[in-house]
């Protein structure tokens, strides 16, 4: 395996977390057009006005900003160190579908269960990885 595709995963969760970011201006301005909060709601973070739909993606942009912080080491780390493999490849691409399955379900009909099996999915990838990568350096 070619060490640098371990950066593919991560480039896709990157281009995802952006094209979440692009929903956040979108959502705010939407909400302002159509008169259902003001600009003032948004002085200091998000007031009480602002409604869910309109929250969300910025709720939704902080998820990925949590624990893909450790997704994004690890892969640096794995590429760094070339102990990159192909079941490490595999599972840096199961975490990233999670992820976006995660972001997706929260977006749209936001099922707290369905969200929890894709988010807990995602750690147990995550933790999976990160003992792949110390057993290939303990190796």
């Amino acid at each position: 395996m070619h060490q640098a595709a371990i950066l593919f995963p991560v480039i896709a969760l990157a281009a995802w977390t952006f094209a979440v970011l692009m929903l956040i201006p979108y959502q705010r301005f939407k909400a302002v057009l159509n008169k259902q909060i003001s600009g003032a709601d948004f002085k200091f973070g998000e007031s009480a006005n602002v409604p869910p739909h309109v929250s969300i993606p910025n709720r939704n942009l902080m998820n990925l900003l949590e624990m893909p912080v450790l997704f994004y080491v690890a892969c640096l780390m794995l590429y760094v160190t070339h102990t990159a493999s192909s079941v490490v490849l595999m599972l840096a691409w199961i975490y990233m579908a999670l992820r976006i399955m995660h972001s997706l379900v929260h977006l749209t009909y936001n099922n707290v269960i369905h969200r929890l099996v894709f988010f807990a999915g995602s750690n147990l990838v995550l933790l999976a990885i990160w003992i792949a990568f110390s057993m290939a350096l303990a190796a």
